[in-house]
């Protein structure tokens, strides 16, 4: 699978492996052999804190609530080969993720089918990552489950705009997308330290999985799977972590 590069406009990375050809999600380069491919993947193969996990079991804990400050912004969206990916780059401006105190700044988001994120054994149909960066260089990532409903129509915007092939970031003109339709009304979470879901698998990772899901019809589930079919990779081991939830 060939993946095309974005170019790297003012505060986006020139290289992010997200867009690699080294990995998929199958066969001789799928997530069993994420750690043999490339040195800087090793983490995928030797790390202890790893993500997505299957969510069992939980500790309630007095977590401070977290809030949603998401503006309307570009629509930046690419088919990065392994995902429908929209991005967010302006530096010192944009949308927040607050947790307590501390605000993160939204990196990007994209989506994998079905779930990566487990709850009692089960996936969900669909998954929305959000992607947030803090001041500190802290990564937080919300996981949004999607479940089989009706239409969503934040969902159905960015469908119409899809990439149905491989290539570098569209800004599409005339368009401005605001990301908080994506978002339950409900907050409440669970929380673990993990890592990315893809490789390189760097840990350190705060994760919020949102126990509310959101609601899109069939059709949108489908239309996202007949470009991937199965961009998952496999629950990690939990290793001792514990899992919070918020009361």
């Amino acid at each position: 699978m060939v993946v095309g590069m974005v170019s790297a406009p003012a505060g986006q990375p020139a290289q992010d492996p997200a867009y690699s050809n080294k990995w998929s999600y199958q066969g001789a380069n799928g997530p069993e052999h994420w750690g043999e491919l490339d040195p800087a993947y090793t983490t995928c193969k030797t790390g202890k804190e790893q993500s997505p996990i299957d969510i069992r079991s939980a500790t309630k804990a007095a977590l401070p609530a977290i809030r949603f400050e998401y503006k309307t912004g570009p629509l930046r969206i690419i088919n990065s080969g392994h995902t429908i990916r929209v991005n967010y780059y302006a530096p010192g401006s944009g949308s927040f993720l607050i947790v307590g105190d501390k605000r993160y700044q939204l990196t990007q988001f994209h989506f994998h089918h079905p779930s990566e994120e487990y709850i009692h054994g089960k996936p969900s149909d669909m998954v929305v990552h959000l992607i947030h960066l803090a001041g500190d260089r802290e990564v937080a990532s919300v996981a949004v489950l999607l479940k089989a409903g009706s239409a969503n129509a934040t969902v159905q915007q960015l469908w119409e705009h899809i990439p149905k092939t491989e290539g570098k970031e569209e800004q599409i003109a005339g368009t401005e997308f605001n990301p908080a339709g994506l978002l339950p009304r409900d907050t409440a979470y669970y929380t673990y330290v993990g890592s990315g879901t893809a490789p390189p698998c760097t840990e350190g990772v705060v994760w919020f999985v949102l126990k509310t899901p959101v609601v899109v019809s069939p059709e949108q589930i489908n239309a996202f799977a007949r470009l991937y079919p199965h961009d998952v990779r496999p629950p990690q081991p939990l290793n001792g972590r514990v899992v919070k939830e918020s009361q």
